[in-house]
């Protein structure tokens, strides 16, 4: 006998690797389970609630942070240092 799902439950079917893989990105943006933040963009697109207010510099480098090890940041601070000098007779 093939059962019913409950009412509160939706299944989905032929999602590609490339939604899936935003959907799992979102999720971990947001610190949130697949399943929760599934539901919140569904009901936000919907306009069912207020979408969550973006971060003022959602597009920065922040998950880069602390990433390099010391002496990589030592080579990075060392190639700038060289860029710094200023040739007086471009700058008259």
């Amino acid at each position: 006998m093939h059962r019913m799902p409950a009412r509160n439950q939706l299944t989905i079917r032929a999602v590609d690797a490339r939604l899936r893989s935003a959907l799992e990105r979102e999720a971990a943006r947001r610190g949130k389970s697949l399943n929760k933040t599934v539901l919140a963009l569904l009901a936000e697109t919907l306009g069912l609630v207020a979408a969550p207010a973006s971060e003022e510099h959602d597009d920065d480098l922040d998950e880069l942070a602390r990433t390099w090890s010391e002496s990589e940041a030592a080579r990075f601070d060392e190639a700038l240092r060289a860029q710094r000098p200023v040739d007086a007779k471009l700058w008259r």
